[in-house]
């Protein structure tokens, strides 16, 4: 006999799992799901028991694996690559345990009958960990786990095929949940286009998506105001309606905003205008809503009854660019006083396959250190020339291991290198800012400033010394902010 089969056995183990020891906890559940694959002597109404009162003993600790990985700074490659092997590793199981009891559904017998009467909790939960498996792929920028989507497909198809999609279970953090709850939550994710926000604007997202998600429509009919639409048993994932499906199939699924867009603006008109975050919202920690501001504005464009369209045509082209990267390197290439091609410096060389008037896609291969990711600061040189661009990674795809797509917004294709001090400062205390002055896109008098982390203060000007003149740089705005630098407006004026 398996030595889980047995019900108090099985509540002894979870008695001793460790309470503060994460890694410790989640290996020992691991290595359960593990013995299930080959150990006999385990039915399947028990193996569906095990199972759900495993995930929920250790949902404590894959939510604080989570919390380290996306807001420990600077963690290493090694210790990142650690965390999400052990998070991906840990839904990839516990998914295949779930699926292997839907499988013994179809085997007669009293085990098969007991698990009936918790179908719809087993969908549900196969559902969600499925897509904290997609979740976590997205953390990385890579394609989804293989045949991801039809798994998600045939666990609803199941639902609905028992006529329990749609019936209310309570799984995992405690909220009232569905099989077709959860299936929505996930394709509107998808649908969300997340790969150009980072790792915690992800999971914030998610957050939002599912605070929001009674707000969305998804439903068996097209109509004119649906965006996305899915078939359940194709392994391909959700698609846009514009690229309308060839026939009509019972298996399709289709979605549109409804009055979640709405509240989703509603939120975000708030927080723009100084509004607190809701406290009823759970986003898994307390943040400000300055945190949650770019994410609102991507959910916002992309979850509208009309997403975002291409705004300038690609154009195919094929040549390399010498890429640096990081505010201080982009300092020194658009110093004159280094020359047009810095000795010395750390340079990648990727591939420009596309480009447009607002940037470009490139083909990064043999994937650089820890520091490629959305929002990194590129200084760009395209290859035979000795002019600089200045440009910042807004998408990010890893089609493997060892190669990526990026997708890159010009900032600015002329820049000028200063040091700047705020203004009044004792020549004791003044410390030189660098600092990226851009050409003006703004108001008259304006100038873009690119700074280190911290520099911008509404209430600070700053100056400096250009050809010779004392100049003035009076806080407008801060439009960006990363942990590598801020992108802010400022008014310009020169100094007698």
């Amino acid at each position: 006999m398996h030595p889980l089969a047995d019900a108090q056995e099985l509540q002894r183990v979870i008695a001793q799992l460790p309470k503060d020891n994460t890694f410790k906890a989640i290996d020992e559940v691991v290595a359960w799901f593990e013995l299930t694959r080959d150990a006999g002597g385990l039915s399947v109404d028990r193996l569906y028991e095990m199972a759900w009162q495993l995930e929920d003993a250790v949902q404590g600790h894959m939510d604080r694996l989570c919390r380290d990985y996306l807001h420990t700074s600077r963690l290493s490659r090694t210790e990142e690559e650690r965390l999400w092997s052990i998070s991906h590793g840990y839904w990839e199981l516990l998914a295949g345990v779930y699926e292997r009891c839907l499988r013994g559904l179809a085997i007669s017998g009293r085990p098969a009958e007991n698990l009936k009467a918790s179908l719809p909790a087993l969908c549900a939960r196969l559902i969600a960990a499925l897509g904290a498996l997609l979740k976590w792929d997205r953390f990385r920028y890579g394609p989804p786990a293989e045949g991801v989507w039809q798994r998600l497909g045939q666990a609803l198809l199941t639902a609905e095929a028992a006529g329990v999609a749609i019936r209310a279970v309570s799984i995992g953090r405690g909220g009232i949940t569905s099989p077709t709850r959860e299936y929505q939550k996930v394709m509107i994710f998808h649908a969300a286009s997340t790969d150009s926000l980072t790792p915690l604007e992800i999971e914030l997202a998610e957050r939002l998506i599912e605070h929001f998600l009674s707000g969305f429509v998804f439903t068996a009919e097209a109509s004119h105001d649906c965006v996305y639409w899915v078939d359940l048993k194709l392994a391909q994932p959700p698609q846009r309606l514009a690229l309308m499906p060839t026939e009509a199939r019972p298996s399709q699924r289709f979605y549109r905003p409804g009055p979640a867009h709405a509240e989703l603006s509603a939120l975000l008109n708030s927080l723009e205008h100084g509004g607190q975050v809701p406290a009823d919202i759970p986003l898994g920690g307390s943040y400000q809503g300055r945190t949650l501001i770019p994410v609102l504005r991507h959910l916002v464009a992309y979850l509208a009854p009309i997403p975002p369209q291409r705004l300038h045509d690609r154009h195919r082209v094929k040549h390399r660019m010498s890429v640096l990267n990081g505010l201080i390197n982009a300092f020194v290439a658009f110093s004159s006083e280094f020359g047009g091609r810095p000795a010395g410096l750390q340079m990648e060389s990727w591939v420009v396959d596309n480009v447009s008037r607002g940037g470009f896609g490139a083909v990064v291969s043999d994937m650089p250190a820890d520091w490629l990711r959305v929002g990194a600061l590129l200084a760009l040189q395209p290859e035979g020339g000795d002019n600089w661009l200045l440009g910042i990674v807004r998408r990010y795809f890893r089609e493997n291991d060892k190669e990526a797509r990026v997708g890159i917004e010009t900032l600015a294709r002329h820049a000028f290198s200063v040091e700047l001090s705020v203004r009044g400062a004792s020549s004791h205390a003044a410390t030189g800012i660098p600092a990226l002055l851009l050409e003006n896109r703004g108001e008259p008098g304006e100038v873009r400033v690119v700074l280190p982390p911290d520099s911008f203060d509404l209430q600070e000007s700053l100056e400096c010394t250009i050809d010779g003149r004392r100049c003035q740089f009076s806080p407008v705005v801060l439009v960006e902010r990363t942990a590598d630098y801020e992108l802010a407006r400022y008014h310009l004026s020169r100094l007698a």
